[in-house]
């Protein structure tokens, strides 16, 4: 078996991931002040920078749609585009369209509200799990788009 550096990642950020949820640090943060609805702590609300937070957390904001990216069709097909945030700060978003819906009509301009597990990288961070686990041992995620939410 050839070991990349991406498997690497991916295995480091799910053990992390597991860390967090054993100590019981699972909980959701907000990342915009314009989430509606959420609770966050002060630093939330001047507008927290995501690679601050732990990788594996929970999170929920939104965002502008800056770029749309091409479909990841590498194993679980996910939707990409990358949004930027109140505090200017971009994000990738990768959203499993095999587990659910993809979103539709979207174009560069438009609001994501999301739900969604942050992991870092060096472009300024991922947010995924934004669907539902069919296994029901993962936080549910979405994304809203347009009065429709994708799960």
């Amino acid at each position: 078996m050839h070991v990349t550096k991406g498997r690497i990642r991916n295995l480091l950020a799910g053990l992390l991931a597991l860390a967090v949820i054993f100590l019981g640090l699972d909980e959701t943060r907000s990342v915009d002040e314009s989430a509606a609805g959420s609770t966050s702590s002060p630093a939330a609300q001047q507008g927290e920078q995501l690679p601050d937070l732990v990788a594996g957390t929970q999170v929920r904001g939104s965002g502008i749609v800056e770029r749309i990216l091409s479909d990841d069709n590498d194993g679980s097909r996910h939707q990409r585009f990358i949004l930027r945030l109140a505090s200017g700060q971009t994000l990738l978003v990768a959203h499993n369209i095999d587990l659910a819906a993809r979103v539709a009509r979207l174009k560069i301009g438009d609001t994501i509200e999301f739900n969604g597990e942050f992991e870092t990288n060096s472009q300024g961070g991922v947010i995924h799990w934004t669907h539902h686990d069919p296994r029901g041992q993962h936080v549910d995620g979405w994304l809203k788009h347009a009065g429709r939410t994708y799960q």
